[in-house]
């Protein structure tokens, strides 16, 4: 059984053949798609939710990207806790910080990221998080803030924040950057994850796996993601849907 832990399936990119890219998705093995709740912005934190409501084997969350931060009001957390409470919904995010992009500032970031971390504890879900070149301050809310459960997902950081997230209970998912050929880093530490401790997931539509690369991603490529992880650690293809599943299951109480 395969797992794509991440996916964006309410992307307009998709308007024309969700259904065919659902059932490819069910045609490669892939009996869990977790497709993200962040939408077009903050009132549209709901998106995944129609989508998960139409397949038994799709779940979704609730959450506010870190490039939508600035666009935040207190309204958006109380619409957080009550979308939290739908049997679907599974997690809070994606939540974290970006500080590539920049597109909200960087304290607006930091405060709606350690708002829904705390939304996260209250309600006891798990926290999907995106960060990307903010590792120092990703570390110190983590540290004074996480939830006992969580995700760092499409992982590009260093090799410290993998072993702080392995430290306070989190998974760590890799995309399909980790089979491209500049990724060194990632797959050393995709190789030395503990087990208990590793996803996969697409990122779809963004960031297609080799040899699909330069394509429209979507949850089927995940399976060349899942070979891929199983070629660094020396195992069967088998042994990483097993072990992806399991924890995918366990950190999403499903």
């Amino acid at each position: 059984m395969l797992i794509d832990s991440h996916a964006h399936l309410d992307d307009p990119r998709f308007d024309a053949d969700r259904e065919a890219v659902i059932q490819r998705a069910w045609d490669a093995g892939i009996r869990r798609i977790l497709t993200i709740g962040n939408g077009r912005g903050p009132d549209d934190m709901g998106c995944g939710i129609p989508i998960a409501e139409a397949y038994d084997w799709i779940l979704t969350s609730v959450g506010v990207h870190p490039h939508d931060a600035a666009k935040t009001e207190e309204r958006h957390f109380d619409l957080m806790e009550d979308l939290a409470k739908h049997p679907k919904v599974v997690a809070i995010g994606e939540t974290g910080l970006d500080y590539h992009y920049d597109t909200s500032p960087r304290d607006v970031q930091r405060e709606v990221f350690r708002r829904q971390l705390r939304i996260a504890k209250k309600l006891d879900l798990p926290v999907i998080v995106h960060t990307r070149e903010a590792d120092a301050d990703t570390e110190q809310i983590l540290l004074e803030d996480a939830p006992q459960r969580g995700v760092l997902h499409c992982f590009t950081s260093s090799s410290r924040l993998a072993q702080v997230a392995v430290k306070i209970g989190f998974c760590v998912s890799f995309s399909g950057i980790v089979t491209f050929p500049k990724s060194e880093h990632l797959s050393e530490i995709a190789k030395d994850l503990p087990s208990d401790r590793l996803l996969v997931e697409t990122d779809c539509p963004y960031l297609a796996p080799v040899p699909n690369r330069g394509r429209r991603n979507e949850p089927a490529f995940v399976a060349d993601t899942t070979r891929f992880v199983a070629s660094l650690r020396g195992v069967e293809v088998q042994e990483i849907a097993t072990t992806t599943s399991a924890n995918f299951n366990r950190l999403f109480a499903c």
